[in-house]
């Protein structure tokens, strides 16, 4: 089994959460993603996480676990060495696609950006991710990802309490941008594939979390008169159980909301699910009935009378869930030290290569180098260079 883009061969750059999720995305649909890492990087992150103290087969299952570099090939180069810039813009040459998320201008005073790159290779797409992007007053601005969400508006509207906005607790704007990076680079790949010209692609991490607040503007058309965070609704809501456990419930439709006010023995609230003025009143009730009994008392309930829940899983609970494993989005990949418990392609279309989990780094320089026509000196020149720390 190949996948869907066999055929599509990717130099990836990236290092952040966007870009190598936007790559894990098409490597895991069958791409040729060739990542470009720089030993000097490397070794600051192993000092910084403690992995220059691992055995070289701890080393492996650690790298095994990088979910986002699975399936991909390493090559090990010191961008900072002209030598190995020259390969890199000769390998740029060969492939359909470059990703990178380094600031505006970084790659460029290396001699990798975009316009260094075309003249070679017409019909290359160029992605580059960044926090703001490369236009507009803010271009260049550093940060990560709870920056864009609070520059976009999203914080706004993040979390239950009404007099303070609230982390998401998730990297919400980093996968948000890697996802959408990914379609925009298809996108570009399926221009150029008609037309023969690339482009460069500007992917900014602030633009896609403003996606976020979609909802807000399909309904309000001033988004000053949308209603402030905090629970206002009486028909949705998180309720912790007799165990301490959460469950969820979203039975926003008249119908579902019917249904489970008999459920909760409360039909008198079905006709009160707009009546803000008992809102509270609805809420405490629920509040109360939720913790009488255990979680499992309620699960079983809903799933008799087909209301709208869900248990709050915790991350583990996700991964043992039955429904993910049948669909295929938890899957085993086996590494060394043993099989590791992996996230699925989020989009099947079937046919995928299974998972391999990411190798050592460096493990295809040799390889990759030598399919440009270098010979063996000049590998172990790029290759075995002392690197600088």
């Amino acid at each position: 089994m190949t996948g869907t883009l066999a055929g599509l061969r990717v130099l990836d750059f990236s290092r952040l959460l966007p870009g190598p999720y936007c790559t894990w995305l098409m490597a895991d649909q069958g791409a040729e993603v060739i990542r470009v890492e720089n030993p000097r990087e490397l070794a600051k992150q192993a000092r910084v996480f403690g992995w220059d103290r691992l055995s070289p087969e701890q080393m492996a299952r650690q790298r095994g676990r990088d979910m986002l570099a699975r399936g991909k090939k390493s090559v090990m180069l010191d961008m900072g060495d002209p030598a190995a810039q020259k390969a890199l813009r000769q390998l740029a040459a060969s492939c359909d696609m470059v990703v990178e998320d380094y600031r505006p201008g970084v790659l460029d005073g290396l001699g990798l950006g975009y316009e260094d790159m075309a003249p070679n290779n017409k019909a290359l797409v160029y992605v580059s991710l960044t926090l703001t992007g490369a236009t507009g007053p803010l271009a260049g601005k550093p940060g990560h990802d709870p920056v864009a969400l609070a520059l976009s508006g999203v914080l706004s509207r993040c979390g239950e309490d009404p007099e303070a906005p609230g982390l998401p607790g998730i990297p919400a704007a980093d996968i948000a941008t890697g996802a959408h990076a990914a379609f925009a680079a298809m996108a570009a790949w399926h221009a150029a594939k008609a037309t023969g010209q690339g482009r460069h692609v500007d992917v900014s991490m602030a633009d896609c979390s403003m996606t976020m607040v979609a909802n807000i503007l399909s309904r309000h058309e001033n988004p000053a008169d949308a209603p402030p965070r905090g629970a206002r609704r009486a028909d949705l809501g998180l309720w912790k159980c007799a165990d301490g456990k959460w469950i969820c419930t979203t039975d926003m439709e008249p119908r579902y909301w019917a249904r489970f006010c008999e459920a909760m023995g409360t039909p008198e609230f079905a006709d009160a699910q707009m009546d803000a003025s008992r809102r509270d009143e609805i809420r405490e009730a629920l509040a109360s009935l939720f913790a009488a009994h255990p979680r499992s008392h309620w699960l079983a309930l809903f799933e008799r009378t087909e209301t709208q829940f869900a248990p709050v899983n915790d991350v583990a609970e996700a991964l043992a869930e039955p429904h993910f494993r049948a669909r295929g989005m938890v899957v085993e990949v086996e590494a060394p030290g043993g099989a590791l418990t992996q996230l699925g392609p989020p989009v099947r279309l079937g046919g995928e290569p299974r998972p391999t989990p990411a190798q050592l780094p460096g493990a295809d320089t040799r390889t990759v180098l030598a399919s440009l026509g270098l010979d063996a000196k000049a590998i172990t020149a790029l290759y075995g260079a002392p690197q600088k720390t």
